[in-house]
This record gives C-alpha cells, structure tokens and sequence, in this order.
C-alpha cells in the first residue's frame, strides 16, 4: 500500500520522495529513452508490437524533442534520485506528453506531474490526447472523452483519444 502525504510516500515502511523540477536539455537523452522504454512495456498491454514501434521507434530525433520540451512547460520527475517520468503542456493547455517509466507506474507521479503542469498554465480548458492506456486515468483527473481517432504512422494506425476538461477561468 502507498500512502501520499504531499511529495513523501510510504510502501513497506520505507519512504520515497518524488521531486519534481523544470525540463534541462541535458535530460533529452534519458527522456527519450524512458519514453521508447514506456511504451515499448506499459503500452504493449493495448497496442500491438508494430503499433509500439511506429509510436517510438527509438530514433526519434534529440533536436527537435528538445526544441519542443524547451518550449513547452515540462516537468522532469525524481524518485528517489532515479529519473521517473516526464510531462509537458503548451501555453494553450494542451498536454504534449506525459511518461512514467515502467518501474514507476501508479505511484502517484503521472498525478503529481499534472497537478503541477495544471497550477503553472492557466487554461480556460486542458487538452490531450490520450491513449487507450491513459484514458482511465484522465477520466479520473476529470477529462471527458470528444472522441475516438486512429493517428496514422508509417501505415499502422493507432487509437487514441482527444480528451478535454475545465481549466482555469
């Protein structure tokens, strides 16, 4: 069981502490790495293999990612020291990216990483989109479902889903 008192949780008696921190271009390469490795683990239960790796192939290009997390607000995430996940979200309130690693899934870091997204971009309305293993959490976080799309890439299609709620009037 994992107890939550602000950034200190407990499992088994022993205390963890995720910090949360701005985006630094020296993180790009690890990012990009827990991002083929999240996807390549915790997605493969609703996508198939060839979905996977279309989605991240792992030659995503380092120049253009770091262009983009610099431009957006993104947060890097720190259990314990060990580099945990990652999200980020443009000035309009749309959520680009959000990746918890696979050894780091429902501790509370997805949740952490967007309330503190969410606090920072003031937005009449926050949108994603979400793929079929994130949807049951964002309609826990209060998004509702605009609709089904399948995103074409290399011939392969995948579904996802644009999600929207309520932001910051």
């Amino acid at each position: 069981m994992v107890r939550r008192s602000g950034g200190i949780f407990r499992r088994k008696e022993v205390i963890y502490m995720i910090k949360l921190r701005p985006y630094q271009p020296e993180d790009c390469t690890a990012l990009l790495r827990l991002f083929y490795e999240t996807v390549h683990s915790v997605n493969l239960g609703d996508y198939t293999a060839a979905q996977c790796n279309v989605w991240a192939t792992g030659q995503e290009d380092a120049d253009r990612w770091n262009r983009s997390l610099s431009e957006h607000t993104t947060i890097v995430a720190e259990w314990n020291g060990v580099l945990a996940g990652f999200g980020d979200m443009d000035t309009s309130g749309y959520l680009d990216r959000l990746y918890v690693s696979k050894d780091h899934q429902r501790l509370g870091i997805a949740t952490a990483i967007c309330d503190a997204l969410e606090r920072q971009i003031a937005a009449p309305v926050y949108q994603t989109h979400a793929s079929i293993t994130a949807k049951p959490f964002f309609i826990q976080r209060g998004y509702c479902t605009i609709r089904e799309q399948q995103v074409e890439r290399q011939g392969i299609y995948l579904t996802n889903y644009v999600m929207e709620k309520p932001g910051q009037q």
